[in-house]
């Protein structure tokens, strides 16, 4: 996959942005807070209709401005370019167009442009709460496996449904009659067994790229290993008829406080990852630097996961991703940038020295773009090369 060209309309710190892009590495540089995350927040939008960030759809708009729009050329997905267009109104939401047709559905687009990005939030995977470890579960699978995605917001909506039906009878002396409530049980069960299911065989299988992306990084023969906490103890062979009667187990001890508490407590939502290497768990008792590389680690594994089951390469994000790491992890992405191991990068740094030591930019494989604030706006200008005028785009 090579995104072409991108083109922001009033988007967080951008007016007017058109960039033509090269087909490997992309440096956007320049000082911090003036508009080059946004780019890659864009590109994030465009893939997974979404930002990498924990911001709402209205923040992406520009001050003033009544809706926000981002657009894309994208090649090597299928036989004919790709003209990818995302509009957001506040109040009306977000469509999504692909050669100029509307979308019926904006997770038909997940899957199709897979992307992976690499940002200073990830140190969250590895010391923050359970729900940013299932998020990172879910958007590879959702991106590997778009049926995995249906099924996970299906069982959203059938807790919803479930949950409406606890909270209504939580201070009623009567459970909720069966009538009312087993349809949302039955489908909450089938769903969500479903989901654990498939995030089970996953792990089983991303574990070992894991295990090859850790041996890139470090040098220390520490072994990763994930540990998948989730309704039972299940076996590693378990079926889904397996999970369902786990499930089923666990709702049954769980009902008395459900019906007290209004919710549900058995499910998915509720899984957690066990980071660890070898016997040490990285979430309670890693240093900084095995946080560090953990992180990384998990993110490169990403990447070649989805290589490995996609049509078509994913996209790499970086953003300040090289600010906090070490000369040796440094070393190891520079190394990929070099070598024929990844596709497309687009990269944010606040100064390209350490770049330039790596990648020739004078190649049309590559190109450096600066970023800066001007009255008030972001603008990008192509860094002038040997074959090539300079070129401000606006």
């Amino acid at each position: 996959m090579i995104l072409r060209t991108l083109h922001l309309r009033s988007f967080r710190a951008h007016t007017e942005t058109e960039l033509a892009l090269a087909p490997s590495v992309n440096l956007l540089y320049g000082p911090n807070g003036v508009g080059k995350t946004n780019v890659l927040e864009a590109v994030h939008y465009l893939c997974l209709t979404k930002s990498f960030t924990a911001s709402r759809d209205r923040y992406a708009v520009r001050k003033e401005a009544p809706y926000f729009e981002v657009e894309g050329t994208v090649t090597g997905v299928r036989q004919k370019p790709m003209e990818v267009r995302l509009a957001y109104v506040p109040g009306e939401g977000k469509k999504m167009f692909v050669n100029g047709a509307e979308l019926d559905r904006l997770a038909d687009i997940v899957g199709v442009l897979p992307v992976v990005i690499f940002s200073p939030e990830d140190a969250d995977l590895t010391a923050g709460g359970p729900s940013e470890r299932r998020r990172f579960v879910n958007n590879i699978l959702s991106q590997a496996r778009p049926v995995y995605m249906d099924d996970l917001m299906k069982y959203r909506r059938a807790r919803r449904q479930r949950n409406e039906v606890l909270r209504s009878y939580k201070k009623r002396p009567d459970p909720p009659p069966n009538a009312l409530i087993e349809p949302w049980t039955e489908e909450l069960v089938s769903l969500g067994s479903r989901v654990i299911h498939r995030r089970q065989q996953f792990l089983q299988t991303f574990v070992e790229y894991l295990t090859d992306a850790y041996d890139q990084i470090d040098a220390v023969a520490e072994r990763p290993t994930i540990e998948y906490d989730t309704i039972a103890d299940l076996a590693p062979d378990a079926s889904v008829d397996d999970v369902e009667e786990a499930f089923r187990a666990a709702l049954d001890r769980k009902m008395g406080q459900e019906r007290d508490r209004g919710t549900t407590l058995v499910g998915p939502q509720r899984d957690e990852l066990i980071f660890r290497l070898d016997d040490l768990e990285v979430r309670r008792y890693g240093s900084q630097g095995q946080h560090r590389t953990f992180a990384m680690a998990l993110k490169l594994a990403q990447y070649f996961y989805l290589d490995d089951r996609s049509d078509t390469t994913p996209l790499l994000l970086l953003d300040d991703a090289f600010a906090e790491l070490d000369a040796r992890r440094t070393a190891v992405f520079l190394d990929l940038l070099r070598s024929n191991a990844v596709g497309q990068t687009l990269i944010t740094a606040t100064g390209r020295d350490l770049f330039d030591q790596a990648v020739n930019f004078e190649a049309e494989a590559h190109r450096a773009l600066s970023v800066e604030r001007r009255e008030g706006a972001a603008h990008v200008e192509t860094t002038p090369s040997s074959n090539q005028d300079p070129a401000e785009v606006h």
